[in-house]
């Protein structure tokens, strides 16, 4: 071949790279500002994905509809099995539909290079100007987020379009390079109507592509512009199609690495669900794989890229509709296929872990704030736990449960650590606005519960000291305390369930209980006075009495900071 034959080779490959790689940040940005757009409706579908297997299958595919990735929709369900938020009965479901998801990118493929009158990426180009214009003008974040999902949905189809030009004006210019491009896909089996070894040889072709870009929606996009352009036959598009659906387990199986046993079943499951849909089809395509071509042609006449869209959709769609019937089975094989380790615990009566922020997460940010908030929840709870712990010592002057308090305290200091970083991680994502102020306000939350564990270790302090001293409070005294302690019980319920809930309903309660909170230490101060001139406070009891009070007082501001910062987010009418 000449040097000018070589050449536009190779300025046609990079051409094809480049309509590649716009056709992939298109996905990208259409997926995460989609997701993001739909973040709260996306929490909700997960919530809802707990009832049974339709609903989950239909989670599933609506999520990866929304983020244009069966890949990231398993990695997201690895993490949710792998924090527990989901059993493995549920991550089945919702699996299967992902992969009936991911076909939509198919048949806009195909509608990217349909033949109409009217020019359809000619329009989705302008679209994704118009996106563009709407991102740069624009201040509100709702309108550049719209304005994104247009761009990203708009260079899909260029990017599909530079692919589909490049591959074309190969093909039909005629000279050395066209006879050397079609002897090439000749030579593996284009043409022919009974394939042998090449069936092998485009299998792997599917797998091996999809497993290096972690895409089957890049790689069947590649598989429809090809065949649009008459490379290859109908007949190899359907054994790359089967290939891809197994190389897109690829992704999940690498990000179940180091997580736990079950979140490393969810990805087998999608590795099996995928090989027994592959052995389903795979006998009867090599058998009757003309007959299939044909029945397809049937269906769209002359119009092999709508056949493959087809073709892929019916084979999630199918796989799915058989093995829904055998989720207990699927399960049942990922156990014996990944085995607990010896001498452990089963998964599942295994200890709840305390890694719930799983980075898998945060391709999902939406979902990881509504996570993050949980376990701000769970520390405060142990906060409050502690100091109800710390509370009962020095009433009672047991100090048997001090490791205890340690060792929550010593949980409480490692939570705190634990969800800053992961907040961290999390700001650093490109989140929505509303979830940026949530992510702002959550890290002075997480400081706010541990100034109140901090305070529980100074009542602990004071149980010590009152042991070391044998002091006792007077029954007027403790009577007083438990009143304080009453207020401040009321005071974390509703701030708990504000916090919990978003929900500012409870802003009435808060601030009535934090203002029977601070009059009540200010009637502690006017008691010990008065005892204290009445000669019926010991100095060592008197003085733990006046600290106590002001610590009490200060919890119940650090409460009341947490229900404020609930207000940052939220709307009153919300």
């Amino acid at each position: 071949m000449s040097i000018d034959g070589v050449l536009q080779i190779v300025y046609a490959l990079f051409y094809l790279l480049g309509g590649i790689t716009v056709f992939m940040l298109g996905m990208d940005i259409l997926g995460s500002n989609l997701e993001k757009a739909a973040g709260s409706k996306m929490r909700h579908l997960i919530g809802k994905a707990t009832k049974n297997k339709y609903v989950g299958i239909a989670t599933g595919t609506a999520i990866t509809a929304i983020i244009q990735s069966s890949s990231a929709t398993t990695v997201m369900v690895v993490g949710f099995v792998n924090i527990g938020m989901m059993t493995l009965v549920q991550a089945t479901s919702i699996i299967m539909g992902a992969n009936i998801g991911t076909t939509i990118t198919a048949f806009i493929s195909a509608l990217s290079m349909g033949n109409f009158e009217l020019d359809i990426t000619a329009v989705f180009a302008l679209v994704a100007f118009i996106g563009l214009m709407m991102t740069l003008f624009s201040k509100e974040d709702k309108t550049k987020r719209i304005g994104f999902i247009l761009a990203g949905l708009g260079m899909i189809f260029v990017g599909l379009y530079t692919m589909s030009f490049t591959v074309t004006s190969l093909t039909e210019t005629e000279g050395e390079v066209q006879t050397a491009i079609i002897n090439m896909f000749t030579s593996i089996g284009y043409g022919k109507t009974e394939l042998t070894w090449e069936i092998l040889v485009l299998f792997l072709l599917g797998l091996g592509l999809t497993g290096i870009m972690q895409s089957s929606s890049a790689v069947t996009a590649i598989v429809i512009t090809l065949a649009g352009s008459g490379l290859i036959s109908l007949q190899m598009a359907l054994f790359i199609v089967l290939g891809t659906n197994i190389g897109t387990c690829f992704t999940a199986v690498i990000s179940s690495i180091g997580t736990n046993v079950n979140a490393r079943r969810a990805a087998c499951i999608h590795l099996c669900f995928n090989i027994i849909g592959n052995i389903i089809f795979a006998v009867p395509t090599i058998i009757w794989g003309s007959d299939i071509a044909a029945l397809l042609e049937s269906w769209m006449p002359g119009n092999v890229t709508w056949q493959i869209a087809i073709f892929h959709l019916f084979f999630n769609f199918t796989t799915t509709l058989i093995l829904m019937w055998f989720i207990p089975q699927l399960v049942k094989l990922s156990t014996l296929l990944v085995r607990d380790k010896k001498g452990g615990k089963k998964a599942e009566e295994a200890e709840e872990s305390n890694e719930m922020l799983d980075d898998r997460l945060l391709k999902t940010p939406a979902i990881a704030v509504g996570q993050a908030r949980k376990e701000i929840v769970k520390m405060g709870q142990l906060a409050f736990s502690n100091y109800k712990l710390a509370l009962e010592m020095l009433l009672s002057g047991d100090l048997s449960k001090k490791s205890m308090f340690a060792e929550n305290e010593k949980h409480i200091d490692e939570l705190n650590k634990y969800i800053t970083t992961f907040l961290v991680r999390l700001s650093s994502e490109d989140i929505s606005e509303t979830d940026e102020k949530k992510v702002s306000s959550f890290y002075h939350v997480t400081s706010d519960i541990e100034r109140i564990g901090d305070y529980a270790e100074n009542i602990v302090e004071y149980a010590e000291e009152m042991s070391k001293t044998e002091a006792t409070f007077s029954e007027h005294a403790r009577a007083e305390i438990s009143e304080m302690d009453g207020y401040i019980t009321e005071l974390y319920k509703n701030v708990e369930m504000a916090f919990s809930n978003h929900n500012l309903s409870y802003t009435q309660n808060i601030e009535m209980a934090e203002n029977e909170v601070d009059q009540m230490c200010a009637k502690m101060k006017e008691a010990h006075i008065r005892r204290t001139n009445e000669g019926r406070c010991s100095p060592e009891a008197g003085s733990v009495y006046l600290q106590l009070a002001v610590n009490l007082e200060r919890i119940g501001d650090h409460m009341n900071n947490i229900a404020n910062s609930i207000k940052t987010y939220v709307t009153p009418d919300a």
